[in-house]
């Protein structure tokens, strides 16, 4: 494993560690506070690295050897004798409703975290969102059939306002997966607004958009960027570049002859050339020369593309034109935290249960190899994009608890519910039914998910 591997891991291991203590903490403030006694509190699985006995009730309280999860054990006579002083705070012997508020407890302090996160991203910085102004569109394709041009800007869709590009995505993956159809409302460069349509009738076309990175190349059209300089930033060892000599600060300028103006038409005349010789035209220190190299190749969502394994020197920088700055009062900064957290839990609910319908592509479910790098990169990227991750994580555990699968706290809830309104529990063969299903259903869930994650490692 590299040391790039180790740093992810270890931020992967940071973020769910935070995120379990969160969610098993709301479970057993909750259960304290009701009157149910927690016999533990465990951060992790299997053998206690530290432990500490404390309260009137002798809690333990554990860290163990396996990070990736984390619970709160009840008194629970269905556990073992329960002496008959202390039956009363026994899990089943407590109101229905008060083991319901227990077993919500964990997703919602999960949902009050993430909120509490975005209170302070975006009472500190406010909110800068980037126009969604159409780029380059392609022909015959859903974009063209549309009528979409080069410079208008998406202000709308289904009637609904969108405030920049991130706000269409959401919004085309909403109503592209569900009827197949987009209103647009655009601007043109000279102010006026019009009507377009963007429509994906076939049913498999419109899953496939849904995957990873594929909506935009589906759709045939790329939000507008600004140009990056095609000078070399960081060269991969052992790669094409490296190899035939290219060093950081070489500013490409032609492949074949082609002049090159910026790192965008270098991406593209590379990535469409895998496997083929090139001579690569640049400019070092105020001189021009020429090597030849042979493009390499890797496989992206199933297409084998050309790399040469190198890096822009620059970001992209949008003039302040493209963006959109607001500051925000704590008043309105929580206020926005909470519609963010709406918005982006309801989505996720849409998008999952469609995917169990089939019109979601199921290669949206990631396991912990994925989740493990983008808690990596987002790190890497800093403060910001790493709240930014520990936002829609907790969010993601706060819904998937919620889900009605027996060994899930959602399951659990269900079985209240049922308890509650037949005056009695359900009988030990009927929950042992329930959660041997819940167990296969998750494991079915895990399988696809770590499928996922090693095709994208293996391309």
């Amino acid at each position: 494993m590299s040391a790039l591997w180790y740093e992810k891991l270890l931020w992967f291991i940071v973020a769910v560690s935070l995120l379990v203590t969160v969610h098993e903490y709301g479970h057993y403030w909750v259960a304290r506070r009701l009157g149910f006694k927690v016999l533990r509190f465990s951060v992790g699985f299997g053998r206690p690295l530290l432990k500490r006995v404390a309260g009137v009730d002798r809690t333990e309280y554990v860290v163990a050897s396996i990070p990736l999860g984390g619970y709160v054990k009840l008194l629970d006579e269905r556990e073992g004798n329960v002496a008959p002083a202390e039956l009363h705070r026994a899990f089943t012997r407590r109101p229905v409703w008060q083991r319901i508020c227990v077993l919500l407890a964990g997703p919602g302090f999960n949902f009050a975290f993430a909120i509490l996160l975005l209170w302070g991203m975006l009472w500190a910085s406010g909110i800068t969102e980037v126009r969604a102004v159409v780029g380059d569109v392609k022909a015959d394709t859903p974009a063209a059939m549309a009528g979409l041009a080069s410079g208008e800007e998406i202000v709308a869709i289904d009637g609904a306002p969108v405030g920049g590009q991130r706000d269409v995505v959401f919004g085309l993956l909403d109503a592209l997966s569900g009827s197949g159809t987009a209103a647009l409302r655009v601007r043109g460069t000279d102010g006026a607004t019009r009507e377009a349509t963007l429509a994906v009738p076939d049913l498999e076309a419109r899953r496939r958009l849904t995957e990873p990175e594929l909506l935009f190349v589906g759709l045939g059209f790329q939000f507008w960027q600004p140009p990056i300089p095609a000078v070399v930033g960081t060269v991969t060892p052992g790669g094409p570049a490296e190899q035939a000599g290219l060093r950081t600060g070489d500013r490409i300028v032609a492949v074949d002859g082609e002049r090159i103006s910026d790192f965008r038409t270098l991406v593209a005349r590379i990535s469409g050339a895998p496997g083929q010789s090139v001579a690569i035209g640049y400019e070092r220190d105020g001189t021009e020369a020429s090597v030849r190299l042979t493009i390499g190749s890797d496989t992206v969502d199933g297409r084998t593309v050309g790399r040469i394994q190198v890096t822009p020197a620059a970001s992209v920088r949008y003039p302040d034109e493209m963006l959109r700055h607001t500051d925000l009062s704590p008043i309105a900064a929580l206020g926005a935290a909470a519609r963010e957290a709406w918005d982006m839990t309801v989505l996720q609910a849409r998008l999952f249960s469609r995917m169990l319908l089939g019109q979601v592509s199921l290669k949206n479910l990631s396991g912990p190899l994925s989740i493990a790098e983008y808690a990596g990169e987002s790190a890497a990227a800093g403060i910001g994009a790493f709240l930014g991750f520990l936002v829609l994580i907790s969010l993601s555990l706060g819904f998937l608890n919620l889900l009605p699968i027996p060994i899930l706290d959602g399951g659990q809830i269900v079985f209240q519910l049922i308890e509650g309104m037949k005056g009695s529990p359900l009988s030990d063969r009927a929950q042992a039914l329930g959660q041997q299903l819940g167990i296969l259903l998750l494991l079915l869930l895990m399988g696809v998910a770590l499928f996922n994650d090693f095709a994208r490692q293996l391309g």
